[in-house]
């Protein structure tokens, strides 16, 4: 809203230093500036707001260390995330970017469906929360949004730049085309493009979407929960995100400027730019709820926050056309995934082999996900949560080492 004020303050009215409004740096800062603010403002009442409504989080004792202590720390803490994001949001980006648009309908889509979850658990008792069904059929129908929208809206660009080039008064330059793609990214690999239409190739035109769509609902299921997953103690699931979108903002800003796309040789995604200022604002709002959940936990974010957080990670990267890098950028989020699934097989077949007695005593992990089973070796959290931020920094520089080193 600030852009179009400004904008009109620039060009019409001719106000001086209304102008500072068009680079995406300063909104970007403004952004990031104001999700803290209004973190760390209204972060405290959000907080006496859930305490006064009693919506306190159940605690099932697991034997963990310092666990029961817990018990009635107020959960729901995702909207402090939801308010720190989505004001500067509203405040700072061009709110008719088919980018922006989409990671809007994402984060007020997934955070319903959290919102249901927890409400659920608090207000009905029901420690299961909402059907697992439910969910997936939720993150299923933001797939279909988001990978419909892709595929089909012709602002949705990438710049392919011709081998002529064109003589101008500054000197020449290369000439080039902005045309609707389904071309990604393959990192560290030369040549490091594929194009999503090869796989729809055998299919009728009508359904040549399918492919492409289904990949779209794997990955923004997959990585909403597993940021779902994470969010398992305190700090883990709001610092692994920030550490995950200061490098998708890397990614966003270089991608969306054409001097460095073009000396870097990156695909050059027009009016991708502006993703810069949602990623500013998601940095934001994930530090300032730190504040608050570092531990000890004043809050929890439920899941009202981390649903939201991983499917915001999920549209960035699709947007950006770095999901191929989703393995290494999100691997915190992988592993702990992994961990689950791993701990289930193992059960199963040591169950099938041997019996019940013999599987319970004899657990791949002391338990999952992998962040209790280091609660579980003596290690205390916030050395967990610790370790867990340098190995995602650690993945984070691999993923930014990609730009040169393919």
């Amino acid at each position: 809203m600030l852009y179009y004020l400004f904008t009109y303050l620039d060009k019409v009215l001719n106000f001086p230093g209304a102008g500072v409004f068009q680079y995406i740096t300063f909104r970007a800062m403004g952004a990031i500036v104001f999700s803290l603010m209004i973190a760390s403002i209204y972060g405290k009442r959000i907080i006496l707001l859930l305490q006064n409504l009693q919506i306190g989080e159940s605690i099932r004792d697991l034997g963990l260390q310092g666990q029961m202590q817990k018990k009635g720390t107020p959960t729901m803490g995702g909207f402090i995330i939801l308010a720190s994001l989505m004001i500067p949001v509203l405040l700072f980006a061009k709110l008719d970017n088919v980018y922006i648009v989409l990671l809007i309908i994402a984060t007020l889509w997934t955070c319903g469906i959290g919102f249901a979850d927890d409400y659920i658990k608090v207000f009905k008792k029901d420690k299961e929360g909402l059907k697992g069904r439910f969910k997936i059929i939720g993150q299923v129908g933001l797939g279909l949004i988001v990978g419909l929208t892709l595929y089909f809206n012709e602002n949705v660009k990438i710049r392919v730049y011709e081998k002529g080039k064109i003589s101008t008064a500054v000197g020449e330059i290369q000439k080039y085309t902005d045309t609707h793609s389904l071309t990604t990214t393959i990192p560290f690999f030369k040549n490091n493009e594929i194009d999503y239409h090869i796989f729809g190739s055998f299919l009728p035109e009508s359904l040549a979407w399918l492919p492409y769509v289904l990949v779209v609902i794997f990955i923004i299921t997959a990585v909403s929960n597993g940021a779902n997953i994470t969010d398992g103690i305190d700090g883990l699931a709001a610092g692994t995100s920030a550490i995950i979108g200061i490098t998708l903002a890397v990614f966003a800003y270089l991608s969306g400027n054409k001097v460095f796309a073009q000396y870097l040789n990156l695909m050059m995604i027009p009016n991708s730019g502006e993703v810069v200022i949602f990623c500013a604002a998601f940095v934001g709002a994930c530090i300032g709820f730190l504040w608050y959940n570092a531990y000890p936990a004043q809050v929890f974010m439920g899941d009202t926050g981390s649903l939201m957080l991983g499917s915001i990670i999920a549209v960035l990267a699709l947007a950006l056309r770095k999901e191929l890098l989703i393995p290494v950028m999100c691997g915190i989020f992988l592993i702990e995934n992994l961990s689950v699934i791993l701990q289930v097989a193992y059960f199963k077949y040591q169950r099938r082999q041997h019996g019940l007695e013999f599987a319970q005593k004899n657990r791949l992990f002391l338990m999952s996900p992998l962040h209790h089973h280091y609660q579980k070796k003596g290690y205390h959290e916030a050395k967990i949560v610790t370790r867990f931020w340098i190995v995602g920094i650690v993945l984070a520089v691999a993923c930014l080492v990609t730009l040169k080193l393919r």
